[in-house]
C-alpha cells in the first residue's frame, strides 16, 4: 500500500484527475434496481384493468364480427404503452436526479481546497475530511485524526464505537473491526472525533461492495394520501361493477341481445375506472420531489410534499441558515477594554494572547466558520510573531458537551514537558472553567452584553498550564485563566426579511432557535421581523420548565437563545401538543431526534451531517432559509395542481359514464359511446391530468392564505361534490344536444358525432377552467402552459382526422357533418364552464375558499 502522507498531500486531486478517474473506474456508487425496460412496461400494462377492459371488448367486436372495431381497440393497447412509457421515462429521470442527490455527502481536498461533493463523485486517492456525524463514502486510510471513532456495525454487527489511529505507513488494509486500526469503511458513520483519510477503494470494491449491500436507494412509500386514493378507488370501483352488471342485464333483457349487453357493459366500467388516479399520484410526487430539487431542496421522504401545505411553525437555526455563515471576527475584550478590527489602527500587543489562544482552541483545518474567521485573523494579524506555535504537539482534545459548552486543547511545547491547554467556548462556560467569582462574573458578563448588543456571536477564550505527565478526565480539572471575549458577526442573508414576511402572510410563525446570547437572539430577530422579537427562552430557562409551562408559553414566543440540540425536541413535542404542523431545522448529530419527532424534519446539506440527513423528510442543499420558503410554496403549489388534477378526473368522468348508462334504460334510445370512443377520451384524459396540471403555475394567494388543515381529508365530500357538479354541467349540455338532434330527425350516427364533437369542447374547456381556482377563463387563457398546446392541440386534430376520414369515421360509428353543426356543438361544449366560472366568480369575490 503506498499512501502519500507528505505535505503535498494537502493539495488533493485537481478536478480533471478526479474527472479522469471516474470516466476510468466508474461512479463511487452500488448497483440499485434498473430501470424497467420496455418489456417490462408493456407488462405493468397487461395487469392494468384498462388494458383487460380493452382487451375484453376487442375480443367481443371479433366474436360479433367487427373486425375494424376490433383491431382498432387493439391497436390502442400500443398507444396507452406509449404513453406509459413516456410517463414512466420522465418520472425516472426525476427519481435518478434525486437519487443523486440523496447520495451521502463527502468534503474531499480538491485543488488544494475544501469541496463538498456528492459521494458517487469520490474518486481512490481523494483526500476526505472526516467530522462527527459524517457516513464515509469510500474505504480509506486514515491520515490525521483527533479523537475519532467510528461506528462500522453495518459491516460488523457489533454496535460499540471502534477507535481509529493514523496510518504508521507499514500496516495493511484489514478487515472492519477492531479499535486502533488506522482504516475507515464505507457506510460506517464517525461519531466522534475528526479526521482527513485517503480513498483507497470506491463502489464494489469497498468491503460494503463485496458483499453487496445497497446503501442508497429511493424506494416507493405509502403515504396518507396514496392510502387515501386507494380506498377511494376501491369505493369506485365497487360502484362500477354493481353499475356493469345491471347494465349487462337491463340491456340484455330489454333488447335481448346478450353480446352487446356485454359490451355495453364494458364500456360503462372503462368510464367509471379513475384508472388515472394512481398515475397521477405517481407523477406529481415524482415530478415534485425533482421541481423542490431544482428549489435547492432534496425530499427524502414522499410524505413531506403533502405535510408542507399544511405547516404552520418552522423552527429555524440561525447560523448558516437565517445568517450567510461567513463568519469574521469584528471585536475584541481584553478584560479591560474593546478593540474593533475594523478600525485602521495597528493591532495593539495587549491582545495578541486571544488569537494565540483562540487559535489553539481551534481545529488545524477547521469545518466551523467560526473557528475558520478566527484563524484567518489569527494569522494576519499574529503573523512573524512568537504567538503563533505550528511546532507544538497536540496530546488531547476535551470535547464540546451539552453540559459544558467549551471545548479544550491540550499541548506540549518543543523541548519542555510542561503542557499548554487553550480552551474557547461560550462565555459562562469560559466563566465556569476559570472559577471566577461573582463580582467578576457580572462585570464579564456586562461585556459579552456589550458586544451581543451588537449582533455579535461572543465566545470566551482561556488558559492554563500544567507540569504532570498525566492528563485530568475533564476540563474542570485545570486551572484556567481568563485570557479575553471574541466578537463575531454574520451577516443576515439578503433575503431573509422578506422571505419571513411572505411565511407570516402565508400564516406560518417562525421561530429561530439559536445557540446565541439572548441579546444577540433577540437583536436579530427584530432585523428580519420576527413577530414578539422582544422576549426569548433561554435553554436554562427551558431546562427547568415543566411541559405544560411550554405549551402555554410557546405560543407567544418565537426567540429561544442558548439551547443545546437535544432542547430542539422538547420544542418541538410542545408545539405538536397544542396542535402545530412543526418544520424543523438541524444539522448535527444531536438533532437527529427532534428531526424525526418533526412533522417535517429539514437538514442542512451543506453543513449537516449525514446522520441528520437520514433522519429528515427534506435537505436544504443551501441551508438557505428563504429556500424552505421556496419549499413551502412548491408545496402548496404541488398541493392544489395535484387536487385539481382530481377535480378534472372526476368531473370528466361523470359526463362519460352518464352517456354511457342512461340511454340503457330506454329500450327505443340508441346508444352514445363504445369502447373506441371511451379509449379516444382516456387519450386526452391521461396527459391532461399528469402533465397540465402538474406543469401549471402557482396560484396568485398560494402564500397568502392560511396552510391547510392537516387533518382534512385531501380530497374529501365536499371536493368531490363540485367536481362531480362540473360533469353534471357536461351530461346536461351533451344530454340536450342529443335531445335535440333526435328531435330534429338526425340519424343515430349524426346525433352520435354532435354528442362526441361537444364532449370533446366540453372536456377541453374543463381542463382549461381547472387549470386556475382564482383566475377567469380569460386570464388563464393568458396564463402560459406550454403543456396544454401540445394535449388541447392532439385532441382537435384527432378528432378532425376521425370526422374528415372515411375510414376513422366509420370505426367511431360517426356520420360526417358540415362545419355549422360542429361549431355550434363545439360552442355548446365550451359554455359547459359557465357554472364552474360564476362559482369562482362569487367565490373569490366574497373571499370564501373555493373548495
Amino acid at each position: 500500500m503506498n499512501v502519500n502522507t507528505q505535505p503535498g498531500m494537502s493539495l488533493g486531486l485537481s478536478e480533471t484527475q478526479a474527472q479522469a478517474k471516474i470516466a476510468r473506474e466508474g461512479f463511487n456508487e452500488l448497483p440499485s434496481s434498473k430501470p424497467r425496460n420496455l418489456f417490462a412496461i408493456a407488462l405493468g400494462v397487461v395487469r392494468e384493468p384498462m388494458f383487460l377492459l380493452l382487451v375484453a371488448c376487442g375480443t367481443l367486436y371479433l366474436i360479433l364480427g367487427d373486425l375494424q372495431e376490433g383491431v382498432m381497440l387493439l391497436g390502442f393497447v400500443f398507444v396507452i404503452m406509449g404513453i406509459e412509457l413516456y410517463q414512466e421515462k420522465k418520472t425516472e429521470k426525476a427519481l435518478d436526479a434525486l437519487k443523486d442527490l440523496a447520495s451521502p455527502r463527502a468534503l474531499v481536498i480538491r485543488d488544494g481546497s475544501e469541496k463538498r461533493i456528492a459521494g458517487r463523485e469520490v474518486v481512490t486517492d481523494d483526500i476526505i475530511i472526516l467530522q462527527e456525524g459524517d457516513r464515509v463514502p469510500a474505504d480509506a486510510t486514515v491520515l490525521t485524526s483527533v479523537n475519532l471513532l467510528a461506528d462500522e456495525s453495518l459491516l460488523t454487527g457489533e454496535s460499540v464505537p471502534v477507535r481509529k489511529n493514523e496510518w504508521d505507513s507499514h500496516l495493511e488494509k484489514t478487515h472492519p473491526g477492531g479499535d486502533d486500526l488506522p482504516f475507515v469503511y464505507s457506510g460506517s458513520l464517525i461519531v466522534q472525533g475528526n479526521g482527513m483519510a485517503k480513498v483507497t477503494a470506491t463502489g464494489m470494491n469497498t468491503e460494503i461492495g463485496r458483499i453487496g449491500k445497497a446503501l442508497e436507494s429511493v424506494m416507493p412509500e405509502d403515504t396518507k394520501l396514496k392510502r387515501e386514493m386507494g380506498s377511494l378507488i376501491k369505493k369506485l370501483a365497487l360502484i362500477g361493477i354493481f353499475l356493469c352488471l345491471l347494465v349487462i342485464a337491463v340491456y340484455t333483457i330489454s333488447r335481448g341481445d346478450l353480446l352487446k349487453g356485454f359490451l355495453a357493459g364494458l364500456t360503462l366500467a372503462m368510464a367509471m375506472l379513475p384508472e388515472e388516479f394512481p398515475v397521477v399520484l405517481a407523477v406529481f410526487m415524482a415530478l415534485g420531489a425533482w421541481r423542490m430539487s431544482k428549489q435547492r431542496v432534496l425530499t427524502r421522504r414522499p410524505a413531506a410534499i403533502e405535510t408542507l401545505g399544511s405547516a404552520t411553525v418552522l423552527c429555524s437555526d440561525k447560523t448558516g441558515t437565517l445568517t450567510q455563515n461567513k463568519m469574521t471576527v469584528a471585536w475584541l475584550y481584553n478584560g479591560s477594554e474593546f478593540f474593533s478590527l475594523a478600525d485602521d489602527k495597528s493591532f495593539p500587543g495587549n491582545f495578541h494572547e486571544i488569537f494565540e489562544y483562540g487559535m489553539l482552541s481551534s481545529q488545524t483545518n477547521p469545518f466551523d466558520p467560526m473557528e475558520k474567521a478566527i484563524l484567518k485573523m489569527s494569522e494576519l494579524h499574529l503573523n512573524g510573531t512568537d504567538h503563533i506555535h505550528t511546532d507544538w504537539e497536540m496530546l488531547k482534545e476535551y470535547p464540546l458537551s451539552k453540559d459544558l459548552l467549551a471545548m479544550s486543547r491540550v499541548f506540549r511545547q518543543t523541548g519542555k514537558d510542561e503542557k499548554t491547554i487553550a480552551a474557547k467556548g461560550a462565555p459562562e462556560a469560559i466563566f465556569d472553567l476559570c472559577h471566577l467569582d461573582e463580582q467578576q462574573q457580572r462585570e464579564l458578563a456586562s461585556a459579552v452584553e456589550h458586544l451581543a448588543e451588537k449582533g455579535l456571536r461572543v465566545l470566551g477564550v482561556g488558559k492554563a498550564r500544567i507540569e504532570s505527565s498525566d492528563l485530568p478526565d475533564i476540563q474542570h480539572d485545570f486551572d484556567f485563566e481568563f485570557v479575553g471575549l471574541i466578537g463575531l458577526s454574520d451577516p443576515i442573508r439578503p433575503n431573509v426579511s422578506e422571505a419571513v414576511a411572505e411565511c407570516h402572510r402565508a400564516g406560518i410563525r417562525v421561530i429561530m432557535i439559536t445557540g446565541d446570547y439572548p441579546i444577540t437572539a433577540m437583536n436579530i430577530a427584530k432585523e428580519i421581523g420576527l413577530q414578539n422579537h422582544e422576549v426569548c427562552i433561554t435553554g436554562q430557562e427551558l431546562q427547568v420548565m415543566s411541559e405544560t409551562e411550554l405549551c402555554e408559553k410557546i405560543q407567544h414566543i418565537n426567540v429561544f437563545a442558548r439551547v443545546v440540540p437535544e432542547q430542539k425536541l422538547k420544542i418541538v413535542n410542545a408545539l405538536k401538543k397544542n396542535n402545530e404542523i412543526v418544520a424543523m431545522t438541524g444539522d448535527g448529530v444531536n438533532d437527529a431526534p427532534a428531526l424525526k419527532a418533526a412533522n417535517i424534519g429539514i437538514a442542512m446539506g451543506e453543513k449537516g451531517t449525514d446522520v441528520a440527513r437520514e433522519a429528515s423528510s427534506l435537505v436544504l442543499m443551501d441551508d438557505n432559509f428563504a429556500s424552505i420558503v421556496g419549499a413551502v410554496r412548491m408545496g402548496r403549489r404541488i398541493f392544489d395542481n395535484l387536487q385539481k388534477a382530481l377535480g378534472y378526473i372526476f368531473a370528466i368522468h361523470v359526463p362519460i359514464a352518464g352517456l354511457s348508462l342512461i340511454p340503457i334504460f330506454f329500450a327505443d334510445l340508441p346508444l352514445i359511446l363504445w369502447p373506441v370512443h371511451i379509449v379516444f377520451m382516456e387519450l386526452i384524459i391521461d396527459p391532461a391530468c399528469s402533465i397540465i396540471f402538474e406543469a401549471e403555475k402557482e396560484e396568485a394567494n398560494v402564500m397568502s392564505r392560511p396552510p391547510a388543515k392537516f387533518d382534512e381529508p385531501f380530497f374529501g365530500g365536499r371536493k368531490i361534490l363540485l367536481s362531480c357538479l362540473q360533469g353534471v354541467g357536461v351530461l346536461i349540455i351533451v344530454m340536450a344536444i342529443y335531445g335535440l338532434g333526435l328531435s330534429q330527425g338526425y340519424s343515430e350516427k349524426e346525433v352520435r358525432t354532435f354528442c362526441f364533437i361537444t364532449l370533446i369542447s366540453s372536456n377541453i374547456a374543463v381542463i382549461l377552467s381547472n387549470r386556475s381556482w382564482t383566475r377567469n377563463i380569460f386570464q388563464i387563457l393568458n396564463t402560459p402552459n406550454p403543456t396544454v398546446k401540445w394535449v388541447v392541440g392532439g385532441a382537435i386534430l384527432f378528432l378532425a382526422l376521425v370526422l374528415n376520414i372515411p375510414f376513422l369515421t366509420g370505426i367511431f360509428l360517426f356520420e360526417k357533418v358540415d362545419l355549422l353543426e360542429i361549431s355550434i356543438c363545439a360552442a355548446a361544449g365550451l359554455l359547459s364552464i359557465t357554472g364552474f366560472e360564476i362559482f369562482k366568480l362569487v367565490a373569490n369575490r366574497s373571499k370564501r375558499e373555493l373548495w
